[in-house]
């Protein structure tokens, strides 16, 4: 046991302590603290276990999130992928549908211009050939001739041969 003695001002105070009980005391305080920090460190390695869990998960759907807009975007360039390429081919077959049209019209109408060359041909030819009839019966002359006809020009020529 111990005495003390302590002085403030007008005010004495005497502590009596007993050493045996203050040294427990200090080591139950002592292990109090001991408990406390390690009560502290587990709660800190909780926290620590939990922030990782917490941003495994986050992480994991942000993942979650950016492949399935990545699948929605492939998706979607796909299908305009097929749209662009049913307009292209829809101009392809207007394309050749008018071209077929142009080719058409050109060939008749170049059609029609060597039909008219070609009548009018024939109609000198009998022209010619009702001239010659008349003309065969005084002379015995014969009448030889061919026709060239080009994509621009008609060449005919006719040779009177006497015999």
């Amino acid at each position: 046991m111990r005495v003390r003695f302590c002085t403030k001002g007008n005010l004495i105070l005497i502590i009596i302590e007993d050493v045996e009980e203050s040294i427990e005391w200090k080591t139950v305080q002592k292990k109090k603290q001991h408990k406390a920090k390690a009560k502290l460190r587990i709660t800190k390695a909780a926290v620590k276990i939990q922030a990782w869990w917490r941003g495994t998960l986050v992480r994991r759907t942000l993942l979650h999130a950016a492949l399935r807009a990545w699948i929605i975007q492939s998706w979607w360039r796909m299908t305009l992928s097929r749209v662009l390429e049913k307009k292209r081919q829809a101009a392809l077959i207007a394309y050749a549908t008018r071209e077929r049209a142009v080719i058409k019209l050109q060939s008749l109408a170049r059609m029609w211009r060597v039909h008219w060359r070609y009548c009018q041909v024939l109609n000198a030819i009998y022209v010619i050939q009702g001239h010659w009839q008349c003309h065969n019966c005084q002379t015995c002359a014969l009448l030889r001739g061919h026709c060239v006809v080009t994509a621009t020009h008609l060449q005919f020529h006719i040779e009177i041969i006497n015999s």
